[in-house]
């Protein structure tokens, strides 16, 4: 197994959008074509958009793009610009009077990083959709990871920056890749279980470790820094249908739990979308391994490709 690009994978765009200023913003996934995607949701928390038509009993056999986005659940509006710009393509679900574009969502909490009252809104998915393109897409605090942090256990002074990542990998003629917009409750920790980014220490020179001080306090915490969510994408160039790719979906959440710690709590909505792009057979077991591997890897670079930012430090500063 090598480390290739992103992009390598194929079958898709990826475009981000963002507003700085207000500490949000949004990441499209847009398929070449309708295709076969599963989800798995583990977080306590989650925001979600056309979730449902990735359920195995549902009839739906495909969508057309994924959108990942900050605003906690006022960010889901955003998925209707990403419709419009795909409508305006005729592009999308034939129903005979029209073609409707299958739109599936998930959005993470950052009301508190910048303005709580600034949302990803269908004006921002749609420039989202403009700037998609193949070209690798940017990392660190771009889109959707724009207002991501990690490590809130003790809250806002204690935590830190990150943002979104990404990582490929192949395997003879199969492709994996996986895309992170990475806001957590728990510490972020690389292949060799040391952290790197995560819950500062009380005099912020430092990195504490989230499940030691959680363990110390045993009482239960009430308010969990409000909320988080870990916001994954894993596409593949290996053809499969719904209920393999909700499998390959599920994992791929050993990924986010080898790098995220803690994690899937009452205060995360962890999501993994699982999307087939390609045409090439392959076997779920290695893929779903494939994938998890990647995620692993992609939670790392969106924390390590982050920087300080509206007050929040970054691994890069420590």
């Amino acid at each position: 197994m090598k480390e290739i690009g992103i992009m390598e994978v194929g079958g898709f765009r990826v475009g981000h959008a963002q507003n700085r200023e207000a500490a949000t913003g949004c990441t499209v996934l847009l398929c070449d074509r309708m295709s076969p995607a599963g989800l798995d949701v583990r977080g306590g928390g989650p925001a979600s958009r056309e979730s449902q038509i990735l359920n195995p009993l549902m009839a739906a056999e495909g969508i057309n793009a994924v959108l990942l986005s900050g605003g906690s659940a006022f960010g889901l509006d955003a998925a209707g610009g990403v419709q419009r710009y795909l409508e305006e393509r005729d592009i999308g679900f034939d129903v005979g009077f029209a073609k409707v574009p299958l739109v599936s969502e998930s959005c993470l909490f950052d009301l508190g990083v910048g303005s709580k009252d600034v949302r990803p809104d269908a004006a921002m998915a749609y420039a989202a959709c403009e700037n998609a393109s193949y070209a690798p897409p940017a990392e660190g605090n771009e889109g959707a990871g724009t207002g991501c942090t990690v490590g809130k256990y003790k809250g806002a002074a204690r935590a830190m920056k990150s943002g979104f990542g990404t990582f490929a990998v192949e395997a003879g003629n199969v492709r994996v890749g996986a895309l992170v917009a990475v806001n957590a409750l728990g510490d972020i920790c690389g292949p060799d279980g040391r952290p790197v980014a995560g819950l500062l220490t009380a005099d912020g020179k430092g990195l504490s470790s989230t499940v030691e001080e959680l363990m110390d306090d045993v009482s239960h915490a009430a308010n969990l820094f409000s909320g988080n969510t870990t916001l994954g994408i894993v596409v593949t160039n290996c053809v499969f249908r719904k209920p393999e790719l909700c499998k390959i979906a599920g994992m791929t959440h050993n990924g986010y739990a080898r790098a995220i710690r803690p994690v899937h709590t009452t205060a995360d909505g962890d999501s993994i979308y699982a999307l087939s792009v390609g045409d090439v057979p392959g076997d779920v077991n290695l893929v779903g391994t494939m994938a998890a591997y990647a995620m692993e890897r992609a939670i790392v670079r969106a924390a390590a490709a982050a920087e300080s930012a509206y007050g929040f430090k970054a691994c890069r500063d420590l």
